[in-house]
């Protein structure tokens, strides 16, 4: 096969995992799918609990939509939200254990500077 196509085939996955990375990206969009974790929830319910208006959530929806992460649904005048794939879940994790381990040992850091300080 040719490593032109290959290369180009590769760029395009690239991309696509790019675009998904991008849409986990802002703390809205995460903790939006941190509420959808439990289940489906409409757009309503997570006006109070996000502390953000319903046309910010909304563009935020639209990203994780566009992004293949979550699907809408109306039921009756509520639309209905849910993910699309449970695995984005054990991305949160991981980003959260990541996250976890690096604060850890920025704690480390600082606590051998104000050893070496004292």
């Amino acid at each position: 096969m040719d490593t032109r196509a290959e290369q180009g085939r590769s760029t395009r996955a690239y991309r696509l995992q790019a675009k998904t990375a991008k849409a986990l990206a802002h703390p809205t969009r995460i903790a939006i799918l941190e509420m959808l974790r439990r289940g489906e929830v409409c757009v309503c319910e997570m006006e109070p609990e996000l502390t953000a208006s319903q046309a910010n959530i909304s563009q935020h929806l639209a990203v994780l939509r566009d992004s293949n992460l979550v699907v809408a649904r109306r039921d009756g005048m509520r639309m209905m939200y849910r993910v699309t794939d449970e695995r984005v879940f054990r991305v949160l994790d991981l980003m959260g254990s990541i996250t976890h381990d690096q604060l850890d040992a920025a704690r480390q850091a600082l606590a051998a500077l104000g050893n070496i300080a004292a």
